[in-house]
């Protein structure tokens, strides 16, 4: 069972910007080559920072509301929340060790 919990535009606010810890959230599309390489880096990422962070994944052809909210542009877009504001942003692949060092500042 994927750790990354999908998530729809009408709980975006009260999952995501009214949560009380950090939330990532994964902008992506079930057809996005670069998106299926990534979700098993954000697998593990959830796997060990679960206890922190929450993760959620967003479609964006369900939940295109958001994505143009957000500007995404191109899929996979991984965003990090604290506080009900975006505070930092990548677009496309990336492994394990820059997303860490972006998001977890490891």
């Amino acid at each position: 069972m994927s750790k990354l919990t999908p998530l729809q535009s009408s709980e975006f606010k009260s999952k995501v910007l009214e949560a009380a810890k950090p939330v990532m959230v994964d902008f992506s599309a079930t057809w996005c080559g670069p998106c299926k390489m990534l979700d098993p880096v954000l697998e593990e990422l959830a796997a060990d920072y679960g206890e922190t962070f929450d993760f959620y994944s967003v479609d964006v052809d369900q939940n295109s509301d958001l994505a143009m909210t957000y500007g995404v542009m191109g899929v996979p877009t991984v965003m990090l929340f604290k506080d009900g504001e975006m505070v930092e942003r990548l677009t496309g692949y990336r492994p394990r060790k820059r997303l860490e060092a972006l998001f977890f500042g490891k």
